[in-house]
């Protein structure tokens, strides 16, 4: 007993005393001994302790706390500052229900129209992949323009031997004008790929010629990866096979398929007034009809 206890002190005496959950911390010479620090009436004094975190976060929610009084504070007192200043001009108490009411009004009829407009174009053309295949190539522009009628656009179709690369002119109801580019492949997906060459000719003459906000080439068919990756620098939308499919055959509205492009905001019996340009293109279309010869593909 004698040996452990002196074996004990040695080891105790070399610092090597094993760790424990119940050792008690090494106090430096003139420290707190930590059992009195925690008998210790005002423990918080300690900058070490867990009693300090405690402390900030009461401190913390004091001011959250105080904030929020000030804040609501705030919004009581400009509530009665505005009450006095309504109170001046009693009148406004008989006018602001009606403006309240008429704009509810407003917005309630226009949100009406537009449902009532979705569920006419849900009902419109809708066209196969199959069928779309089967077209000519002028037919298939003139199915380009009906699709774009049936999502509100005024579309006409101006191609021919002097269309300046634009077989489908349209005008939303914002008064945007859409430059439609169709290329028809007869064997779809497994034709030819449409290069970059048909973006160049397009991108030279949409705002130059027609002063198109929005160029569009769409096809039955595929296009090729350069074509795809330089779509954005020369300023044309395109539409594949794929997206031609969610377009005709599943109803969905030209806008939706392409990138970066927003909807009207008016709805189509809300259209702008055509623009100056506009007649030429009309008498392009109207001498143009709907017959065409074919041409090698």
């Amino acid at each position: 007993m004698v040996e452990d206890e002196e074996h004990r002190g040695e080891r105790l005496e070399d610092g090597d005393a094993p760790v424990g959950l119940t050792q008690r911390a090494a106090v430096p010479d003139g420290g707190p001994d930590p059992d009195l620090l925690l008998d210790s009436p005002n423990p918080g004094r300690d900058p070490a302790g867990p009693e300090r975190r405690v402390s900030r976060e009461e401190l913390r929610g004091g001011v959250l706390i105080r904030a929020a009084v000030t804040a609501l504070a705030a919004v009581v007192g400009f509530g009665l500052w505005l009450g006095a200043r309504l109170n001046e001009h009693w009148g406004i108490y008989a006018v602001v229900p009606q403006v309240v009411f008429m704009l509810l009004a407003v917005w309630g009829l226009a949100g009406e129209q537009r449902r009532r407009w979705e569920e006419r174009r849900a009902r419109g053309v809708r066209m196969s992949l199959e069928k779309v295949d089967a077209l000519h190539h002028c037919d298939f522009e003139f199915a380009v323009r009906d699709l774009m009628r049936r999502d509100g656009f005024e579309a006409e179709r101006v191609g021919g031997a002097h269309d300046d690369v634009c077989d489908v002119r349209g005008v939303d109801a914002d008064g945007r004008i859409w430059v439609v580019q169709c290329k028809h492949k007869r064997d779809g997906w497994e034709g030819k790929a449409i290069g970059v060459e048909v973006l160049q000719r397009l991108n030279g003459t949409a705002q130059t010629v027609h002063g198109a906000q929005f160029a569009v080439v769409i096809t039955n068919g595929r296009f090729t990866l350069p074509a795809v990756e330089r779509s954005e620098t020369y300023g044309v939308h395109l539409i594949d096979r794929g997206r031609l499919e969610l377009w005709a055959a599943e109803g969905r509205p030209l806008w939706k398929l392409l990138e970066g492009v927003k909807p009207a905001r008016r709805l189509p019996g809300q259209r702008r007034r055509r623009r100056p340009g506009s007649a030429r293109a009309a008498a392009g279309v109207s001498a143009s009809g709907r017959q065409c010869r074919p041409r090698a593909r």
